[in-house]
Formats: C-alpha cells, structure tokens, sequence
C-alpha cells in the first residue's frame, strides 16, 4: 500500500525497501524514503516540525530528513481516510568517525539559530509540570493496586517499589526548582532542537537519518542527560569512558554552563527509566513483552543503590570544575 501511495502521489518508483529500527524506508535513484501516518498529529505541530527541519538542513546538514511536495504540490495527502506526509534523504554513507558528542554539539548549535517561534513541540521550562503530571498519575495507579491487593507478580514489585523511587522523583522536582531559583541561564542555556529521547541508536545504525518526528524544542541538556542514561543501562560495566569521551566531545564545541549541569543533573536523577518501565507494562497485551518488563522492573530494584553511586560521583566522573559549584544531593552522599 506504502508503495502505491509513493507512485500515485508523490511520482515514486520504489526500487526496494528495508526495515531500520521501528520505519519501513523505501530507496528510490539513491535517495531514501518514509511514510509517516499523521491523521492524529495536529497540523500546527506538523509546521514547527516541517520548520525545523528546513532550518537545520538549511544549514548544511545533510542527514536532515525534509518533507517533500506532492505532485498536487501538498505536503499533506490523504490516502483512504488517512493522512501522510513523505520525508526524503540522500543515501549517505556513516560518518568516519561516529563522535556522538560533537555530532550533537553541531546539532545543537544549529537548532539554537532557528527564528520561527516554536511553541507546540517545546519543552522548554515545562519539566517540572510534566514530572509532576506524570508522578501523580503513577501515585493513583499505586494506590489503586494497593486497594485491590495485587495478583501478579509485577504489580508486586510496583507497589514495593514505588514509594522508594517517589521519594527519588520529588528530590529532582525539587532539585529542578532550585535550580531555577538559585542559577542564571547563559547564551549556551538558550532551547534548540532536541530529540524525545536521545540515544545512539536515534540516528541510525546502516544510514544516519535525522527524523524530526523524534524531536523536540528544549534545553539541550536533555539530549546529554537522556544519551548517559542510555548508555549506563546499556553498558552499566563499561560506560564510564564511552560518557567522559562523550562529554569532553561535546564542551569542546559548546562548553556547558553550571545551570546546563543543573539541569542534566535534574534529569537524571528523576527516575525516567522506573517511569517507562511501568507505563509500558499496563500498555502492553504482549505477555511475552510484559515478563521481558518485569525482569527489567526487578533489575531496576535490585540495582537502585548502584545508581545511586553513580549519581553520587557523577560530578566527578563527569569531570565538572568546582569552580562551578554544582551541587549535588544530599541523601546520595550520605
């Protein structure tokens, strides 16, 4: 059906398709393709993304996926009741050197120049209602679980668990706050282009692509925080040199200020990792998936004081001058 809808609206002959991560992408005289269904996306979010993506391959780079016309000379189609919009890359071989901290500095950089307002997609100043939001969600969900005295064994583990990492998420509100009363944002503190969440998979392993639809407008220590977070998870044995690389990769285009490491901090403190893993569960009808959630679940817990190691040395790890006086949590010291 996708490569109907190519050739009739958009005059596509696809010569062959392949899977990368979650997108189908089609290949078509050496440029690649992707449909993305957008019936529920509103169009106002649909232009500051359409935005960005001008603005930033407008300033040279070319991994940038840009939406294309139609031959009715649209950007949105609508094919049986459903509405499309079609992104397009020049196939690129990957970088020499995949330094993913330089390569997000770079991004940054570019993202920070962009003039359209962007109100719809941002997130900038907005953590704080977000986590808020999303804790008092979880704290209903608990507590509802607790009334009805829980069966399976993963609802188990949340009721154990949650007032520990409830405890954990209100210190980094209030490490949040604080920060913002306490520090002063500087020009490397301004919002820019940043993704949903960050990692060093977000732009692809065979072909790099930069998909605005995993984007967002916000202070980019959230793509710094959210690629250590992934990277700990991922190589808790081995991380360490992967993020001090990262981190001296990146301040050697854009040194961060005492406020950006605030705000990493933040953001890594708040248990997001916890979050996920809960939502995902009570989302999911794949029993399969759903043990897969709760050995991570119990993984999480049994590891819980490893983290908080790691947030006790990060500073240090992450090689912050003390000339910056950034605080850390008491609680994690102790």
């Amino acid at each position: 059906m996708s490569v109907d809808i190519l050739k009739k609206f958009f005059n596509v002959e696809v010569e062959n398709s392949f899977l990368d991560g979650k997108y189908v992408r089609y290949m078509a005289n050496d440029t690649i393709y992707t449909l993305f269904p957008v019936t529920n996306v509103r169009e106002e979010l649909l232009v500051e993304l359409y935005e960005m993506s001008e603005h930033i391959a407008g300033m040279g780079d070319k991994y940038i996926s840009r939406f294309i016309l139609s031959t009715d000379n649209k950007y949105l189609i609508t094919s049986n009741e459903e509405d499309y919009v079609l992104l397009q890359n020049k196939s690129t071989s990957l970088p020499r050197h995949l330094d993913y901290g330089r390569k997000l500095a770079k991004f940054h950089y570019r993202g920070r120049s962009i003039q359209t307002s962007i109100e719809h997609v941002s997130r900038v100043g907005q953590w704080k209602s977000f986590w808020e939001t999303r804790l008092d969600q979880m704290e209903k969900a608990w507590y509802r679980l607790v009334q009805e005295h829980p069966d399976q064994e993963f609802e188990h583990l949340f009721v154990d668990s949650f007032p520990y990492y409830m405890g954990v998420c209100e210190n980094a509100i209030q490490y949040l706050v604080d920060t913002e009363i306490d520090d002063t944002p500087v020009q490397i503190d301004a919002g820019t282009v940043c993704h949903e969440r960050f990692n060093k998979d977000s732009w692809g392993k065979n072909q790099w692509i930069r998909n605005p639809f995993d984007w967002v407008f916000d202070h980019p220590s959230r793509d710094i925080a959210e690629w250590i977070r992934d990277q700990y998870f991922r190589n808790k044995r081995t991380f360490l040199p992967d993020v001090q690389d990262f981190l001296r990769s990146y301040q050697s285009v854009s040194p961060l200020s005492s406020f950006s490491w605030r705000l990493l901090y933040a953001r890594l403190l708040f248990p997001l990792h916890y979050f996920e893993c809960i939502e995902e569960y009570f989302i999911t009808n794949s029993e399969q998936h759903q043990k897969y959630l709760e050995e991570r679940l119990r993984k999480y817990m049994r590891d819980s004081v490893e983290y908080e190691r790691f947030l006790s040395d990060f500073f240090q790890m992450a090689e912050v001058s003390g000339k910056l006086n950034v605080p850390t949590v008491d609680w994690l010291i102790s």
